[in-house]
């Protein structure tokens, strides 16, 4: 095999737990061309991996016609395509332009007719992260067992900051803490009064916070947040190629499960989740990865009905969070 295709054309944080995948494609294939089809606002994070050596905007892709789409595959020579994330106009695609190996999940019904080597695991009731299960999706490629956790984590040096960004309220010795509240309805939220008054507990201790988040998600949080000198909204502020460094730049990030949060892991930058134990969303299925991650849960089991109406978020002391930031800034 020459070159392959992968396709995850999700959120940011999918995007980036399948990273790993690509990486360890590279080390055990050092000749294996490498291309990334996905969403334009995730390019930015795509292209901070050293091992991708392409990217195709799905976006951009869309916009021609589909003798364009099939032709623009057909030119990429791919010897295979594992659909990460299962999308049914790129399966019809990669069929449609004649990609030999084409590999997705037995899960999918459009699979069975655009696919010919469909890989039979779960994942919603897994006790595996998503990092891991991705590789289910090579064994027909080289893998026949999952990563450890090890082996996902101990090296990350292969996500590098492609943007400095050089901004005066970062020029400051206190400790840096970045609270991301919001996830655009990805993952149960801690309740933003928490926020605040951890914010309140951490300027108290010396550090200086950010909020950060879409502009939309700042018109949300804004009314209930004072913003200071060392309570600054960043929201609506960064691209995501800045966000990426300036996360970078902080010594801290909190936030639910969402991209940043995912980011701030695969920097091994000092981040906490705040996670539901409710499965499929629990931590050992979306913890962040790095070395200096940490996951809080409220409970072991989850009593709630649906991610909707969880309420276990809400079971999660400030105090709780505090101190292990505080134990990991030595504040």
């Amino acid at each position: 095999m020459k070159r392959i295709l992968i396709s995850r054309t999700d959120s940011i944080g999918d995007v980036t737990l399948t990273l790993p995948l690509c990486v360890a494609l590279k080390k055990k294939y050092p000749e294996l061309h490498i291309t990334f089809l996905a969403a334009r606002y995730t390019i930015s994070v795509i292209e901070s991996c050293t091992s991708i050596d392409e990217i195709i905007d799905y976006n951009d892709l869309l916009d021609q016609s589909k003798l364009g789409q099939i032709n623009q595959l057909k030119e990429g020579k791919f010897d295979a395509i594992v659909h990460v994330f299962p999308n049914k106009e790129v399966a019809v695609l990669a069929k449609a332009a004649k990609i030999p190996q084409r590999i997705g999940t037995s899960h999918r019904g459009f699979h069975l007719l655009t696919c010919n080597q469909r890989i039979n695991f779960t994942r919603k009731k897994s006790e595996f992260h998503e990092a891991q299960l991705n590789f289910h999706l090579l064994r027909n490629i080289g893998w026949k067992e999952l990563p450890t956790w090890a082996d996902l984590t101990d090296d990350l040096s292969y996500f590098k900051v492609k943007t400095v960004v050089d901004l005066d309220i970062l020029k400051t010795e206190k400790p840096k803490v970045i609270l991301h509240t919001k996830s655009q309805g990805s993952a149960v939220e801690w309740p933003i009064e928490k926020y605040i008054e951890l914010s309140d507990r951490l300027i108290k201790s010396g550090c200086r916070v950010f909020f950060t988040g879409t502009e939309k998600e700042g018109l949300i949080i804004r009314p209930d947040v004072e913003f200071t000198e060392d309570r600054i909204d960043t929201t609506g502020q960064f691209s995501l190629s800045e966000l990426v460094s300036f996360i970078d730049h902080s010594d801290m990030l909190v936030a639910c499960s969402t991209g940043p949060l995912h980011l701030s892991g695969i920097l091994n930058k000092n981040c906490i989740g705040l996670f539901t134990p409710k499965h499929p969303m629990h931590p050992g299925r979306w913890r962040p990865l790095g070395r200096n991650s940490k996951t809080i849960t409220s409970a072991e089991k989850c009593p709630c009905k649906s991610k909707e109406k969880c309420t276990c978020l809400e079971d999660i002391a400030v105090e709780q969070v505090y101190h292990e930031i505080q134990a990991k800034l030595k504040l």
